[in-house]
């Protein structure tokens, strides 16, 4: 014979028909902990006989969810005096991305002739942005555009696989990778700031789509204090930053078709018509390719990270290894290329 459903009882309907009403359970939480009932959108609701899994009739956001945290955050951020800087003539925008580092990603040398660890790329990232700067001293630059993201971290999860669940080879547990590399892009944009004013522009990448984001919110956080960095650490996958009579547009490049990111830039940049020079730089292939799509120059980066055992089995190595930065003035367009090799 069936097991017969139970009767619930004339409360424990109303509160399945209207959950947001005020009822003992809930209410009486709510008023322990200080909370407004109706700014409760997502709870659950255990009865006698049923678990409720409720929701509000107001859709949450990711921002909803996130600002919070981040307000907090904000509030144990770090005080950063102000810097005054000096009125540059003939002044320069100088890029600087450090593309595709992969601080997590093991690399030995007696499978693939390459050896990379975490420590080898901390070091790779700083002494490479360091000579970069050395390189550029001879312009004026009155303004630094840093782009991060794109594959910082090698890993999303604790199972040590990419967004997408490609299981990858590493050397830390990923908490420590994102600590470590949380240390390294302060210590970066820090140095950047003693040369001019920065902005940050975050790409998000396929081999952490979630961690690489939640970086760059704390980024964002730690230097809510420092009124000459400024931010776009948007989940946007292309961002523009126009700069005098140039566009500079930065995305991954695992998405949109390369083919396509000239027409993308101008439906989606309102300042298309008004900028004569047009540059998308992309990442993700770890090799140097540039070609003009009519007025738009797509420049992919070079990539500092090792070869670990995926890449060599299947011969995508020997490529030259470095860390790229690009000057462009506000009336010529970029005018140099920097690279320091590895």
């Amino acid at each position: 014979m069936p097991k017969l459903r139970p009767r619930i009882t004339e409360d424990e309907f109303e509160v399945v028909k209207k959950y947001r009403n005020r009822n003992k359970g809930i209410a009486g939480e709510c008023d322990a902990v200080g909370i407004d009932l109706n700014d409760v959108k997502h709870y659950w609701y255990k009865g006698e006989h049923y678990s409720i899994n409720a929701k509000g009739s107001g859709d949450i956001s990711l921002q909803d969810v996130m600002s919070g945290i981040v307000e907090e955050m904000k509030s144990y951020a770090p005080d950063y005096p102000s810097i005054l800087y000096p009125n540059i003539p003939d002044p320069h925008l100088l890029v600087i991305s450090p593309a595709d580092v992969h601080l997590n990603k093991l690399c030995s040398a007696f499978e693939t002739g390459d050896e990379y660890t975490i420590e080898i790329a901390c070091n790779r990232v700083k002494d490479g942005v360091t000579e970069l700067l050395k390189k550029a001293t001879p312009y004026n630059i009155d303004k630094i555009l840093f782009i991060v993201g794109n594959d910082i971290l090698h890993t999303d999860n604790a199972k040590s696989t990419t967004t997408a669940g490609t299981f990858q080879d590493t050397q830390l547990m990923w908490y420590d990778a994102f600590i470590i590399g949380k240390k390294l892009i302060v210590e970066v944009i820090e140095m950047l700031l003693t040369v001019a004013p920065v902005k940050v522009q975050y790409n998000p990448s396929n081999h952490d789509y979630t961690n690489g984001f939640f970086l760059a919110q704390v980024l964002e956080s730690w230097f809510s204090k420092c009124d000459a960095i400024s931010f776009d650490v948007s989940i946007s996958h292309r961002k523009y930053f126009v700069y005098g009579n140039n566009i500079v547009a930065t995305t991954h490049g695992d998405g949109a078709k390369e083919t396509d990111l000239a027409l993308l830039m101008a439906h989606e940049c309102s300042q298309w018509n008004n900028c004569k020079h047009k540059y998308f730089y992309i990442h993700h292939i770890h090799h140097k390719k540039s070609k003009d799509y009519m007025s738009v120059t797509v420049e992919a980066l070079r990539s500092p990270s090792g070869t670990d055992s995926w890449h060599h089995r299947n011969g995508y190595q020997h490529a030259p290894k470095a860390i790229e930065a690009f000057l462009h003035h506000p009336l010529h367009g970029q005018i140099c290329r920097l690279t320091h090799y590895f």
